[in-house]
């Protein structure tokens, strides 16, 4: 049977933050606890490869959550550190790959879902919300365009994709030493088109402590 595979990047130094943000606490938890847990407990997802900086401290998770099948040390870009953890996955059962930020720990079971669905129907799914405030293009000190925000979303993850499909992606830009923003950014490189879906505004990506309060309100509500 064929598998969804989840990707959790929890790599980063966590410079803006003053430490390693997704090891925080967080509710009782830390803040990549809560990402695995929603991962865990989803029935759709069949394994888990978390990417972390330390793989030896990282290696209590395969004890404490029953779906993480490796622990991977990640590179020194979050391109790399995915790259790292998609080597992990067996090219013959892998079907749908999710690729998740370990800092987004509001992540919510029916997102997910969606992200799946679409991308098991498109080849490759995003999730994404409306930009509400104006955006304007600036160069030193003037405005020199003011850009249509009906058009403008804020992207979040899991971004999903078939295997074959983020695969491409990859190798190009690997044997072209492209780095992407994500992982989207590569599947488009690569000449495949991107579907979306509803984001979450609660789906937030904690980098830095205040956005780490605004997490807590959540979990408090």
């Amino acid at each position: 049977m064929r598998r969804v595979s989840a990707i959790i990047v929890a790599a980063g130094e966590g410079k803006r933050f003053g430490s390693p943000k997704q090891f925080a606490s967080l509710g009782g938890k830390t803040v990549l606890d809560w990402c695995l847990e929603a991962f865990e407990s989803h029935e759709e997802v069949d394994e888990v490869v978390l990417v972390v900086k330390d793989e030896a401290k990282g290696k209590k998770y395969i004890q404490r959550y029953g779906k993480v099948s490796a622990v991977v040390r990640g590179g020194e870009k979050r391109q790399d550190s995915v790259l790292s953890g998609f080597q992990q996955l067996d090219p013959v059962q892998a079907e749908i790959v999710l690729v998740h930020d370990g800092v987004r720990p509001f992540i919510r079971s029916a997102l997910i879902s969606r992200v799946i669905q679409k991308a098991r129907e498109r080849g490759a799914a995003i999730p994404v919300i409306p930009v509400e405030d104006t955006i304007k293009i600036v160069e030193g000190e003037d405005v020199k365009q003011t850009l249509d925000r009906e058009r403008l979303f804020r992207v979040q993850t899991p971004q999903g994709f078939l295997y074959s499909t983020l695969k491409k992606a990859l190798d190009k830009a690997s044997q072209e030493g492209f780095y992407g923003t994500d992982e989207a950014s590569l599947v488009e490189r690569a000449g495949e088109r991107v579907a979306v879906v509803q984001g979450d505004v609660r789906n937030i990506k904690v980098t830095t402590p205040e956005e780490l309060k605004m997490v807590e309100v959540f979990f408090e509500s």
